[in-house]
């Protein structure tokens, strides 16, 4: 996911994790669909809250996410207990779209939401950003896509930060493998080595995996992805490594460790020829993006200034004990930090020059 990593961490990471109301025999419909919740006081002083609800965008195959995150569930609870707040129930789900999210959280349908940060400034009217996801370095970063060819394979290093790249990848097709010839023997690519590819990438609101790749097309040849002739939004990015593996597409654009993430897969089950970074290879390396974010929507009314508050150090444990780490790593972050919205401006400019250039 990255959020965004594509965001994602992203990039680029998005879902979202939403509140369903507690309310009586006589709330409405309308309150019900905005996830409003009347909330009580129990015997020890803590605030009742009926249902949360907990919504990832599928950067991840959505069985795989609801898998991996299924202990949350207790983890928010207890934390949030804590907090001052007693959750009767907690529900996970994937939302259809990053895009699908993003209008949920706005509409106040989901309350809280694990979305990159291209999604969170594309619905900022309707959400406001509460944590900025940390992950793991790699070792290599630098714009130049043939030094992450000649130092592959790529690995985590200890130092934690809160960006991330998003790479433009060619996979073992013969279209895909001439322009990683061109790019590792120094060549510069032109936009019509581009455009005689098929591609695979993801929603447009996708940091990592189409907000900032078509910035870096915008960069080098004055186009971006919308421009491309042969381009499939993936409903995944699993999905578009399969893709690649069998020839469907030539290139696909991802969040900067991706290729750590599917190794296994790349030979398994997408049937892959080779080891994933013999089989693809860099041919465009973006902008560093914010990694993704925990954000809360504004039009829900249990999103208030104390329980914000309460939900940033519940993420902030969880991030903290190993069990946490284990269920967030399904996005490859490694913990939270409370976040400053100016943070994603460049985010913000990013978008504004994606819609100018389209």
């Amino acid at each position: 996911m990255k959020l965004n990593k594509v965001f994602s961490l992203g990039m680029t990471l998005a879902t979202a994790l939403a509140f369903t109301a507690c309310g009586n025999n006589d709330a409405n419909n309308d309150a019900e669909t905005k996830n409003e919740t009347a909330s009580t006081e129990t015997t020890d002083g803590n605030t009742s809250l009926d249902k949360l609800t907990v919504q990832f965008v599928p950067s991840r195959e959505p069985d795989e996410i609801i898998t991996a995150t299924e202990p949350l569930k207790d983890m928010l609870k207890d934390e949030l207990a804590k907090e001052g707040y007693d959750v009767e129930d907690v529900d996970i789900s994937v939302g259809t779209s990053y895009e699908a999210t993003g209008e949920a959280m706005s509409a106040g349908t989901v309350d809280v939401g694990f979305i990159p940060g291209g999604t969170y400034v594309t619905y900022d009217d309707g959400v406001d950003v509460i944590l900025t996801a940390t992950r793991d370095g790699l070792s290599v970063d630098s714009d130049d896509p043939k030094e992450w060819n000649d130092n592959a394979p790529i690995k985590n290093i200890d130092d934690q930060v809160t960006f991330y790249r998003a790479l433009v990848l060619a996979g073992p097709s013969e279209k895909g493998k001439a322009l990683a010839e061109k790019v590792n023997n120094g060549e510069e690519l032109s936009w019509e080595d581009l455009n005689e590819l098929n591609w695979a990438v993801m929603g447009p609101t996708s940091s990592a995996g189409y907000l900032y790749p078509s910035l870096w097309m915008k960069d080098k040849f004055d186009h971006t992805i919308s421009d491309l002739s042969n381009a499939v939004q993936a409903d995944s990015y699993a999905s578009s490594f399969s893709r690649l593996a069998t020839g469907q597409v030539d290139a696909l654009v991802t969040y900067a460790d991706a290729r750590m993430d599917y190794a296994e897969q790349w030979q398994g089950e997408f049937g892959g020829a080779n080891d994933i970074f013999d089989d693809v290879q860099v041919i465009g390396v973006t902008d560093k993006i914010m990694n993704d974010t925990i954000s809360v929507s504004k039009t829900s009314e249990k999103m208030t200034p104390e329980f914000i508050e309460a939900l940033q150090n519940a993420f902030i444990n969880i991030g903290k004990t190993d069990e946490g780490k284990e269920v967030i790593a399904i996005y490859t972050h490694k913990g939270y930090e409370k976040a400053d919205p100016a943070a994603y401006d460049a985010e913000r400019e990013a978008q504004k020059l994606a819609r100018d250039a389209n």
